[in-house]
């Protein structure tokens, strides 16, 4: 700090007179009033500036400085100090304190007058010259700005200077840095060397104090303006194109196509299949640029016009206003993370994205993406899917008004399909003309000019309206889809979004066929509780080409239950053949001769007995032929079930259902007690005419991508059963059944056939299951109504609302060989249409005999007719045409030849697997019950 000076001295009055006039040094100033603002406050707690001698005018080196022209150089001063000349000196001890700011090197003011206190700020001067000392008694405080030799303002308070840079503590105060030059000398006269601008600026009063100046407001702009441009900047380098694709835009229905990989059976999930650009024809591309983005190949992914248009709607308030380009639609519904949601910050987002894929992508890959993923109606996503939904054709054959009517819809394709549904055509057709006039005016004048007389609205498709689940489809998907899940892993959402390709194994003629055979037998008998199912399996493979499950899917009545591949019923004598199989791989003969006189007790089961007598003893080609139980039953307790039921497993039957039957009822197994679908005895079959391999029936060939990857392809290993040579054996036995037995006069022209009958108790389940060297299928029928409560009559359901079946006998005492087989042989016909023929394999007759019984006695040259050689030929086998009763299968009905059973509506509710009825094997004296007239005995055995 600066040493304090002596204490105040009493003030005196200043010297009269008034200011000294401009170029007059020494002049005497005016006595000045104080102004009554300005009470300003004592300055002895400032410390005065001590005397320093001299002050050099100028820097150092340099000549002092004369005074301008005019004026008398000023006047000799105190030491270290210099006065205006004819300014009193203070009294000894006043105290002074001279704060000079921003100056090089300023020269002090005068003293005040005795008493007074006086503060000189002069300021950004480079050396300002003092002012008049203030009034006796008053303080003032004078400002020298902007001059280089600036005068003083009288009575101006300013805020305290000392630390500025020409006061005693700033850098050019004393003994600080170097001094600049010194002011002129005494007197006010001349100028000051000051800018007085902003201080000769008349002050501003009432509102105008309020408005700023228009320095800056332009500087407010431009530095807001700077801030919004680099905010963009900013934002715009930290927006990458995203990496991650939203899954609605990758996702793409799966497609079920027949056998022939071409035919679809249905399209599951989302309706859109994704193309190349190539693939969409040029004026189809072109149409769509007309309708949503004319600028399209030309603009940088955005448009500023209509950005412009769309903030202001949004900003004003009348609406939220889209103005979107064909880069921002693409980017929004192809990536991840740019929501649908209409607000300002998303369209911010939104264009920034554009630009960067405008930059990053080529016009062809963004039409692509944007073709692929937007929405035309109908549930179709992408132009492929619409081409299909709209005009049933690929995109690359649709046309070019074809290709303006689906550009057109883009805009609001819910609003076009409400109104083309009530009738209204004119909004699409609106649409329609505009884009045409846009391909015409705009897109490409030379290419399009003439649609405006040649364009015309093109034909749309009907909408199909049906469920994929309808009808006999609901069942083919259904069994797909469990197939897929099993064998490949892929789950029904994946089908749903994953754009699968699926193969199927149906062949769709036979589909067809199939349908036609059982209603066309079922039809007659007008009873809607009669329920046929059927399943054809290519015995090469495995593949089931055709199924019947029902009429519907769909109808609740049915339960949803696909028949042909779950419908469980008791195999009845359709199980024979197995045993039959096991007697052989045993190394007996198909010419041994077994018990053909019952009733036979066999452990664990009841007496089991044969519809009519054929003998004590027969042998097992005409036991078969005839569907005799008691052969059967004593063939299949000499090899034991243990090897009959492996060899039904290995062909295909449930291990649980066998094991079951066993425990239930034992060696009536071996007739027929065990549950089957006809899936499990169509592929059952195909093994004897395969050689003895089996193949596990199945439903898919092959699965792809969408990119033509394999996801899955069908590799269904083997299986051998039994020997080619018990293959060979069986299928004798088995041709014998339709030449001569409970199926004679089957026949299916041109081609050789094998087959086997079966019959339930009662006539519950009737089955015929056959082959030729091309098809193995099987025909299952049974009768199920609903159950009621016995007190109020009212049917019973499930927590579905499904009725709970009962099973009852069919009607009219339907066996194997009559309806069923019917059925099989109407199929059978329309299978083998276009195959050419192709014999069974030929009997071996390997093994030894293996009598169970005595051999009978050597009998006449048979007949021709009857090559087992019963005396006469006389006898009627079951099922030979004019028998009159005795015989049992489908003989009888008065004279019928065999297959005069009426056929039967086929209008009820779905089967359930396993009814109450399937395990009565042993109730109701099924085993003791010979049958009425015209038909065996059906102990679970033959009809």
């Amino acid at each position: 700090m600066y040493p304090r000076t002596a204490g105040p001295a009493p003030r005196q009055a200043g010297p009269a007179g008034g200011r000294a006039v401009t170029g007059s040094p020494g002049a005497p100033r005016p006595q000045q009033q104080r102004r009554p603002e300005a009470a300003y406050e004592d300055t002895q707690a400032m410390a005065a500036v001590p005397d320093s001698g001299p002050v050099r005018g100028g820097a150092p080196g340099r000549a002092p400085q004369a005074p301008p022209p005019g004026r008398a150089p000023m006047a000799g001063a105190p030491a270290g100090r210099r006065a205006a000349p004819g300014a009193p000196a203070a009294d000894p001890g006043a105290q002074a304190t001279q704060v000079m700011r921003h100056g090089a090197g300023g020269r002090p003011g005068p003293a005040a007058d005795p008493g007074a206190q006086a503060t000189q700020v002069m300021r950004h001067g480079a050396g300002g010259r003092p002012g008049p000392a203030a009034d006796p008694g008053a303080q003032a405080t004078q400002v020298m700005r902007h001059g280089a030799e600036g005068r003083t303002v009288p009575g101006r308070r300013r805020a305290n200077a000392m630390d500025g840079p020409g006061g005693p503590h700033g850098p050019d105060g004393p003994g600080r840095g170097r001094g600049g030059r010194g002011g002129g000398g005494g007197g006010f006269g001349g100028d000051d060397g000051f800018d007085d601008e902003l201080d000769d600026e008349p002050r501003r009063t009432g509102w105008r104090r309020f408005i700023p100046s228009w320095k800056i407001v332009l500087a407010s702009i431009a530095v807001l303006v700077a801030g919004v441009f680099g905010m963009v900047a900013v934002a715009y380098a930290n927006t990458p194109l995203p990496v991650v694709k939203q899954e609605q835009a990758l996702a793409q229905g799966s497609i079920i196509y027949y056998r022939d990989g071409k035919t679809e059976i249905a399209r599951l999930g989302r309706k859109r299949e994704i193309v190349p650009i190539s693939k969409v024809p040029l004026h189809v591309q072109d149409a769509v640029i007309s309708a949503e983005n004319r600028s399209f190949r030309t603009d940088a992914g955005i448009d500023l016009k209509g950005i412009a248009r769309s903030v202001w709607m949004t900003v004003t308030g009348q609406q939220i206003q889209g103005a979107s380009t064909i880069t921002q639609q693409m980017v929004r519904n192809y990536y991840d993370g740019l929501s649908q949601e209409r607000s300002v910050t998303r369209k911010i987002k939104e264009i920034f994205v554009a630009i960067r894929a405008d930059r990053e992508m080529t016009k062809d890959e963004i039409l692509q993406n944007y073709l692929n993923t937007i929405y035309f109606g109908r549930g179709a996503y992408g132009i492929q899917a619409a081409a299909q939904a709209f005009f049933k054709k690929d995109v690359s054959k649709l046309t070019v008004a074809e290709g303006a009517y689906l550009a057109g819809r883009i805009q609001n394709p819910d609003r076009f399909d409400r109104a083309e549904q009530s009738g209204n055509w004119a909004p699409t057709k609106e649409r329609f003309e505009y884009v045409i006039k846009g391909m015409a005016t705009d897109v490409d004048p030379q290419k399009y000019g003439n649609l405006l007389n040649t364009a015309k609205f093109p034909k749309i498709a009907k909408k199909d309206d049906t469920e994929i689940y309808r009808g006999i489809r609901g069942y083919m998907i259904d069994i797909v889809k469990r197939e897929l899940k099993e064998r490949a892993s892929i789950s029904e959402e994946d089908l749903h979004t994953g754009g699968y390709r699926i193969v199927t194994t149906f062949d769709r003629r036979l589909m067809k066929a199939a349908k036609e055979a059982v209603e066309k037998n079922l039809k007659p008998l007008g009873d809607k509780y009669v329920r046929a199912i059927m399943a054809a399996v290519d015995p090469n493979n495995g593949r089931v080409i055709a199924f019947y499950s029902g009429r519907d899917y769909l109808n609740k009545r049915y339960g949803f239950v696909n028949n042909a591949f779950d419908a469980q019923k008791q195999a009845a004598s359709a199980f024979k053949p197995y045993v039959l199989a096991a007697w052989l791989e045993a190394g007996y003969s198909v010419r041994s001769y077994v018990s053909g006189k019952g009733p036979v007790e066999l452990p664990g089961t009841r007496p089991i007995k044969n519809s009519h007598d054929v003998g004590p003893a027969v042998r097992i080609d005409k036991a078969t032929a005839e569907s005799v139980n008691t052969a059967f039953a004593t063939m299949a307790q000499e090899v034991g079930l243990d090897a009959v039921i492996k060899i039904a497993e290995q062909a295909g039957l449930s291990r649980k259902n066998l094991e079951q039957a066993r425990r239930d009822h034992s060696y009536a197994l071996s007739i027929g007690s065990n549950l089957v679908t006809p899936v499990q005895q169509a592929g059952g079959y195909s093994m004897f005419v395969n050689g003895g391999k089996h193949y596990a029936p199945h439903v898919v060939i092959s699965v792809k991508t969408v990119d033509g990857k394999v996801a899955y392809k069908e590799n269904i290993p083997a299986t051998q059963v039994i020997s080619p040579d018990t293959a060979a054996d069986v299928t004798y036995a088995l041709k014998e059944v339709v030449k001569s037995g409970t199926a004679r006069g089957l026949t299916v022209p041109g081609h050789e056939i094998a087959g086997k009958t079966g019959t339930n108790d009662d006539s519950k389940e009737a089955w015929f299951v056959g082959y030729s060297a091309h098809v193995s299928a099987a025909v299952g029928m049974y009768k199920e109504v609903p159950q009621t409560d016995p007190k109020t009559g009212k049917v019973l359901r499930d927590a579905n609302g499904v009725p709970l079946p009962k099973e009852v006998p069919l009607p009219g005492g339907i066996a194997g060989g009559g309806t069923p087989s019917h059925i099989w042989r109407d199929f059978m016909i329309a299978a083998m249409a276009n195959k050419e023929p192709k014999p069974l394999p030929t009997a071996v007759f390997a093994g030894e005999e293996h009598n169970l019984v005595a051999k009978p006695e050597p009998k006449p040259t048979p007949d021709p007719e009857d090559p087992f050689g019963d005396p006469g030929g006389t006898e009627c086998l079951p099922g030979d045409f004019g028998c009159t009763g005795g015989g049992g299968g489908n003989g009888g009905f008065g004279g019928d030849d065999g297959f005069g059973d009426p056929g039967f509506g086929n209008d009820n509710f779905g089967d359930q697997p396993g009814s109450p009825e399937d395990g009565t094997l042993m109730d109701g004296g099924l085993l003791n019950n010979a049958g009425p007239a015209g038909h065996e005995a059906r102990p679970a055995g033959e009809g």
